[in-house]
């Protein structure tokens, strides 16, 4: 199966708390890494893939080198094939030492990256998956799946928030729970609920 997720912000401390920005109510980041792994691997399968759409982790302690140890230590407990795209709190640097430290998960890297974005087909429909939101305009078979806004939404139909802060997640009869990625099943959900949604407020 494929799934897409965005901004863990694992180890991230400024955003624990009931912050103005997403509410995350952990009083320690490892607390927060502890819980999204756990709901991570309760939906996804060691066989699977997830598409992680940027942000991470945010964890800037010295030496570098330790920071990007501990962010593999925790990416490699999550199970399935990560495609990870760049966000903007992701470095180059992290990515290098991941590529250096990658190993094999059913016979593929366990990590692949990209700087921009990546196209994915599915169910008769093209998905445009990056960090940031992008402006399609009209573009009847085309979503922009994207992260970087948290709790926020853009207000077209053709844009849906997958980062595990979206508000979109209500368009769903059952919500993941935080840290979970959204099976393509659950982003067609979304994607239909929201354009209905759209066109009544028209």
């Amino acid at each position: 199966m494929i799934f897409v997720t965005s901004d863990t912000h694992f180890f991230d401390k400024h955003l624990l708390g009931l912050t103005d920005f997403a509410v995350r109510p952990f009083l320690l980041a490892s607390m927060m890494n502890e819980t999204i792994i756990e709901n991570w691997n309760k939906v996804v399968a060691p066989s699977d893939t997830v598409y992680h759409l940027g942000d991470i982790a945010v964890h800037f302690i010295r030496p570098e080198i330790k920071s990007h140890q501990d962010v593999y230590d925790v990416l490699k407990r999550l199970n399935g094939n990560l495609v990870l795209i760049k966000g903007n709190h992701d470095n180059r640097a992290l990515f290098k030492y991941l590529a250096k430290h990658n190993y094999e998960v059913n016979g593929k890297p366990k990590f692949t990256f990209h700087d921009v974005g990546a196209l994915i087909k599915y169910d008769h429909r093209q998905y445009y998956l990056t960090h940031y939101p992008l402006m399609l305009g009209i573009a009847p078979k085309i979503i922009n799946l994207h992260g970087h806004i948290h709790h926020y939404a853009v207000n077209a139909k053709e844009n849906i928030n997958v980062g595990v802060d979206s508000p979109e997640f209500d368009y769903l009869t059952t919500k993941p729970k935080f840290g979970q990625p959204l099976s393509m099943v659950q982003v067609e959900a979304i994607v239909e609920a929201k354009k209905d949604d759209y066109l009544k407020r028209r």
